[in-house]
This record gives structure tokens, sequence and C-alpha cells, in this order.
């Protein structure tokens, strides 16, 4: 009988978490790319810890791929004229794309610059101070309050970075002891681009949710709402190559050979694979799963990165990955649910603006 009331209660809580059965194969995904994501940039690079190519183009070309893809799934079910001409009636949205479009473009360099300095597992714990950060950006644009349930278990994952901070921070200081002021400096800079990735992810996420799911930008398809973003991302990349001075190296010969090796190859179909998953699993589901997704992460990374690597998973990791574990059950009890609202509340919302504004509006 206890067994029966445990699988009813399971199943009953997964069904709120996930509406339908692609929505949790959207969330599985999710991880498994994020996962990978973090092991094939660690295996990217050299015994120094600096990448043997140019990061910025890595990053460009995936922008390039997301594209053509977000493209190709567009035009299967309608025509390159219809794309165009969707690109004109809703220019709009594609400059209102520009926003999170120039925050993943930094969040996705700073990936490169932070796994060059932390292990995977490390990487992704300090990751999880976007959480609370992600609860009030989500609950100012969505006009949602969260729960007490649910901001208990943002702080416990918070937590849980800062068992996993403390770790980290106790080695470092025992090597600064030796390296002297400039590589305490240079921890603080780690911690500031870690800081600043956190940021551009919260608010990345939940703008391109409400962007997904708004009343006034819902009705664009969202393979075309990937389209702006891809788009907005080439040029923001474009111009950090520019403001780097790699704008004319960044594509010769040597430069895009480097690129060619099977890892770097495996980074950047994989970070393609993201970019189109994270769209629909914002469009199915929200941002505030989407950070519990990448918790979940954590406890597969330290496996995985102890099987691959040889990086040991001391006392404070495993501390740390219970502590998230315990946020993640207690935020299943009481999940946020914010749906992209349905074809009838959009008929409505255009007809009500039509009568205020006029036709043609």
């Amino acid at each position: 009988m206890a067994g029966w009331l445990l699988v009813f209660l399971t199943r009953w809580r997964l069904r709120k978490l996930f509406p339908t059965r692609w929505s949790a194969v959207v969330f599985l995904a999710y991880m498994v790319l994020f996962i990978n994501q973090g092991i094939l940039v660690t295996a990217s690079r050299k015994a120094d810890n600096t990448y043997p190519y140019n990061t910025v183009t890595v990053v460009m070309i995936t922008e390039v791929f997301k594209l053509m893809v977000a493209t190709l799934l567009y035009v299967k079910d309608n025509s390159f004229q219809e794309l165009l001409k969707v690109t004109a009636k809703d220019k709009k949205v594609l400059l209102l794309y520009l926003v999170p479009a120039s925050l993943y473009c930094l969040y996705n360099n700073l990936q490169f610059v932070n796994l060059a300095v932390y292990d995977p597992t490390t990487y992704y714990l300090l990751l999880q101070f976007r959480v609370v950060t992600t609860g009030i950006v989500f609950q100012v644009l969505f006009k949602k309050t969260l729960s007490r349930l649910q901001w208990l278990s943002l702080l416990l994952l918070t937590i849980g970075c800062v068992v996993k901070q403390i770790k980290h921070d106790t080695h470092m200081r025992d090597v600064v002891s030796f390296g002297g002021q400039s590589l305490s400096l240079h921890l603080n800079a780690n911690l500031l681009h870690i800081l600043l990735q956190v940021f551009c992810s919260c608010f990345a996420g939940v703008y391109t949710e409400f962007l997904l799911k708004g009343e006034k930008t819902s009705h664009v398809p969202l393979m075309m709402q990937n389209v702006f973003m891809y788009l907005d991302s080439i040029m923001c990349n474009m111009c950090v190559l520019a403001y780097t001075g790699d704008l004319g190296s960044a594509f010769t010969t040597e430069s895009i050979n480097s690129i060619l090796q099977p890892t770097v190859v495996l980074v950047t179909l994989n970070q393609t694979a993201i970019g189109i998953i994270t769209s629909l699993f914002l469009k199915s589901l929200n941002s505030i799963l989407k950070t519990f997704a990448s918790a979940l992460e954590l406890m597969f990374t330290a496996v995985l990165c102890w099987y691959i690597f040889g990086i040991p998973v001391d006392i404070f990791t495993f501390i740390a990955i219970v502590i998230v574990c315990l946020a993640t059950l207690l935020y299943s009890l009481n999940p946020v649910v914010n749906p992209a609202p349905s074809k009838h509340t959009r008929d409505s919302t255009m007809t009500h603006d039509s009568k205020q504004n006029g036709p043609g509006v």
C-alpha cells in the first residue's frame, strides 16, 4: 500500500513538473547537452589550461549553425519568402532580441574563460548563484509571486554553491600565499567573471521566456524567434571579434584548421543543439525549472569528471550536491507554472489592442 502511494505521489509531482511527455524529453535533453558541454570544453583545453583555437570564432560559428538549423526547421513548413515576410513584418521583435542575444553572446564566451579556471563540477556549482537572481527577475517580468517553499528551495541552492566555494577559496588562498598579490587579484577577476556569467544567464533566460510567452510577441513562431535571436547573436559576436582585434585572423586557414579538430567540432555541434533545446525548454516549461535542471547536472558532471579527468569528489562537493538535491525535491512539491498564452488569449489581446489603437497598428 505504501509503495503504491509513493508511486502515485511521484507520478503526480512529475505531472505537475512536466505537463506533457514532450516537456519531460526536453528537460532530459537539456541536462544531457549541458553535461556534455562542460566536459567537451574541458577536454578541448591544452595542458596549460589554454585553448588551441579562437574561442570567439567557435561561438560565432556555433551561432551560424544555430541560424541554419532554425531556418531549415521553419522553411520545412513554410516558404523562404514567408520567412522574409515575417522578418520584415516583425522587425520590432528582431530588435527586442538584441537584448538576450548580447547577453548570451557574453555568456557563451565567458563559458570558455571560466572553464579554463574551474573544473566542470565547480563551474556548474558556482553558476547556481543565478537561481535567486532568476527568481527575482522572474517575479518582476511575469508579475508572479513565488511561494515561501519555492524561495526556500532557491535559498538552499544558493547555500549549496556557498559550501562548494568555501572549499575552492580555501584552496586558492593556500596557492596565493606562495604566489603573491597578483594571483589574489587574478582570483577576484575569476569570481567577477562567474558573477557576470550568472547575471547574463538569469536575465537572458527570463527575458527570452518573456519574449516567447509575451502576449505581443508570442504570435511569432518559435523557430522564427530563434532566427531573430541567432541573427542578433552573429552580429554581437562580430562586434566582439572586432573589439578584440581578431576579426581579420578569425577565419584564416590556420584558425579554421584549429577548429576542425574532433573535440572542437563536438563542442560546436553540442552548443548548437543547446541553443535549439533551450528555446523549446523556455517555451514548454519556464526559466525557474531551467535553473533546477542545471542543478541536477551537478551529480552527473561530478561522477563523469571523476571518471574521465580524475577530478576528486571531496566532502564539500558531496555536501553541496546533497543540498542541491534537497532543494530540487522541495521545488518539485510546488513547482512554478508559467504556460505560454493560449491562442484565445492572444486573439483577445489583439482585439483589445485594435479597438484601442485602431486598425493597422
